[in-house]
């Protein structure tokens, strides 16, 4: 896993993840990650706080189906206001991937 803090922005990081070829939206299809969150790695993570607001902060995810070879990117605010399912596999593709470095 890559891991970014020193991006511009979130666009930023989106479309050089898009150049990468990692193209689907799990925010909005993320019905594939719930149910093959197994499946799924992180390859790329973009951290970003704002530099007059550390409030102000983003995480971008460029996830890879290891199975299937989909790539897609999950977008976040601060983590610790996702609640559920998201936040649960968010954290545990985390724990996966930095134990697998």
């Amino acid at each position: 896993m890559e891991t970014k803090y020193d991006y511009l922005t979130t666009a930023a990081a989106l479309e050089e993840l898009k150049e990468l070829g990692y193209d689907k939206d799990f925010n909005i299809d993320f019905d594939e990650l719930l149910f093959y969150a197994e499946d799924y790695v992180i390859d790329y993570l973009y951290r970003y706080e704002g530099i007059t607001d550390p409030s102000d902060e983003s995480t971008v995810y460029g996830l890879r189906n290891v199975k299937s070879g989909t790539k897609g990117v999950f977008v976040v605010g601060d983590l610790s206001l996702v609640e559920g399912k998201k936040r649960d596999i968010i954290i545990n593709l985390e724990i996966k991937s930095k134990s697998q470095a």
